[in-house]
């Protein structure tokens, strides 16, 4: 499916936030996805995830959640600059800012308002399942391995929302015993959800621009979201 794809700026309580919206060329309504960066900030990586959603008929946005600090992108080899910037955002004002980004979303000609998605990669995971225990706007959400998910779990009987987490047992900052929490959690909550752990991957297994990057995993995961997506937001 053919798309566009342009820079746009999101309202918000503390200003303007940029984002990066891509969709399809095509008429008629397709629902939405918001596409929520890494710690490292909105950079070309996390825009061609954006495309490649929207290419699959889907209106896709991806805000730029450190827009208080200008041009906030930091490289992959910068992870002590990406944690601070990070630590530097608050669980409240990435509650708000999301609002708005899916406020936007929903209100952009050709979107379906009652089919909006989350997804998530690093800091972003952990956003999209905030998000999903916070917005009731929320119809699916597929986190990518975000730390910090085990810490939200008292907040996780409020999710609506069918969800699908992605982890590899490999990861440093993730711990498998967390993982198998997320899940005997869920699971005890009778939430809708599916935990995919793929054996021998890293932290950041999905991002081909980083050295943990793993071809297998990520072309699973990628089906598995698709076909996620199909069956919360597009049937």
């Amino acid at each position: 499916m053919q798309t566009t794809s342009s820079m746009v700026k999101v309202a918000t309580a503390d200003g303007s936030m940029p984002a990066f919206l891509a969709r399809p060329t095509g008429g008629g309504k397709y629902p939405g996805v918001i596409v929520v960066m890494e710690a490292f900030g909105l950079n070309p990586h996390i825009k061609e995830v954006a495309t490649r959603i929207a290419t699959e008929g889907y209106v896709a946005l991806a805000p730029d959640l450190y827009y208080r600090e200008p041009n906030a992108v930091v490289g992959y080899d910068q992870l002590p600059e990406a944690i601070r910037l990070m630590t530097s955002l608050r669980d409240d004002s990435i509650v708000a800012d999301m609002a708005s980004a899916i406020s936007h979303l929903q209100s952009q000609d050709g979107v379906r308002a009652d089919r909006i998605g989350v997804t998530g990669f690093c800091m972003g995971g952990r956003v999209s399942f905030l998000t999903a225990c916070k917005s009731a706007e929320v119809k699916a959400a597929a986190p990518f391995y975000g730390g910090g998910i085990g810490g939200l779990l008292d907040q996780a009987a409020k999710i609506g929302c069918p969800l699908l987490l992605f982890f590899g047992d490999q990861d440093p900052f993730i711990p498998n015993e967390e993982v198998a929490n997320i899940k005997t959690t869920l699971t005890k909550l009778n939430k809708r959800a599916e935990v995919v752990v793929y054996p021998g991957a890293p932290h950041g297994f999905f991002c081909n621009e980083r050295d943990s990057y793993r071809p297998d995993a990520a072309a699973d995961a990628w089906k598995r979201l698709q076909a996620f997506f199909t069956a919360q937001l597009a049937s």
